[in-house]
């Protein structure tokens, strides 16, 4: 996908601190975060991290303690408040548990936010059925949230988040009551809907699966603070924070036995995942090496990934080893047990 490089979304120096009863709590602390218009960017983090948090301060449901939230060049809290409303308008939402309104039918859900817009109501409602096409749902047009599937009423939840003809889909742990497979369904229906009507998407999760099939760029979050950021493909290859790798390698990597022998991190940021690096580098230096850790993704018959490996004991062959590597064009560094 072309992406725009203007930045549609700025947010500078977001904090936010929550008061409570045991005094106050900070969710989000000094986050810097440029989101470019037409791209699907990733918001990641573990439960608790403040991802949630920073999604609503981008379309100020939940209003920043301090900093600017940036929207097409403008500040958002700055502006006069019929020009703020119109803003916020420009931003749709959808959640994890849907918020379908039971008593409403699909089509009188998908007109609701039409009807506030004081859209008239035969113009609302052929709104709403070209939506009802848009995500697969022309045939239930008269059915209640009730009789509806969670990906049913997902899709619902999406259409009348994009009926007012939003430029952000903010989607907030959207699959995280889905099936796998009604979780695929979605992720490729808000691809679609990012190609073809050009809404710049925005995905909460704390899934990295999800980070990996839909998004051009991502954000890790933690503690309340950016640990890093930057295109899907770089962060899977060689992520540089703490959370990155054990968001991206798991925890399996702790169980990794680390003696005083030589150990290596391969990143595979491209090449193909057809091509057999480690074996032909064993075929070309004639010496086994002995594998400790590996995660590595095929994303469009492309491998990401990283992988540990413990370097014969025989410092030549060793070096023929890493010789190999770069030869060609293999990234790998040195590793302690410090490092992962």
């Amino acid at each position: 996908m072309s992406v725009n490089e203007e930045n549609i979304i700025e947010l500078r120096h977001i904090s936010k601190e929550f008061k409570t009863s045991g005094g106050p709590v900070t969710a989000l602390s000094n986050i810097d975060l440029n989101i470019k218009k037409g791209e699907i960017f990733g918001i990641i983090g573990l439960s608790g991290a403040g991802k949630s948090t920073l999604v609503r301060c981008i379309n100020l449901l939940e209003v920043p303690t301090s900093g600017e939230v940036i929207f097409e060049g403008r500040n958002l809290a700055a502006l006069p408040d019929r020009e703020q409303r119109s803003a916020r308008k420009s931003m749709g939402m959808i959640f994890q548990q849907f918020n379908l309104l039971a008593q409403r039918n699909v089509i009188k859900n998908i007109c609701f936010p039409l009807e506030l817009s004081g859209v008239p109501k035969k113009e609302a409602e052929a709104r709403a059925k070209k939506l009802l096409e848009l995500v697969g749902l022309s045939d239930r047009a008269n059915s209640y949230p009730s009789q509806l599937s969670g990906g049913q009423k997902q899709r619902v939840a999406i259409a009348r988040a994009i009926a007012t003809d939003p430029k952000v889909l903010l989607c907030d742990e959207a699959t995280s009551a889905l099936d796998p497979d009604t979780t695929k369904s979605i992720l490729e229906l808000l691809k679609r809907i990012n190609r073809e009507l050009g809404i710049t998407v925005i995905i909460i999760t704390h899934e990295m699966k999800v980070i990996e099939a839909i998004c051009d760029r991502v954000a890790i979050i933690d503690q309340s603070r950016i640990a890093e950021v930057g295109r899907v493909s770089d962060i899977f290859s060689n992520p540089r924070s703490k959370i990155g790798r054990r968001l991206i390698l798991g925890d399996a990597v702790n169980n990794v036995s680390f003696d005083q022998s030589r150990k290596i991190r391969i990143s595979f940021d491209g090449r193909s995942s057809m091509e057999p690096v480690i074996a032909n580098m064993i075929l070309s230096i004639k010496v086994p090496v002995n594998f400790l850790y590996a995660t590595l993704k095929d994303i469009g018959g492309t491998a990401y990934g990283q992988m540990i490996v413990q370097l014969p004991e025989d410092e030549t062959d060793a070096q023929r080893a890493l010789t190999y590597l770069k030869s060609i064009g293999i990234k790998y560094e040195e590793v302690t047990e410090a490092d992962v």
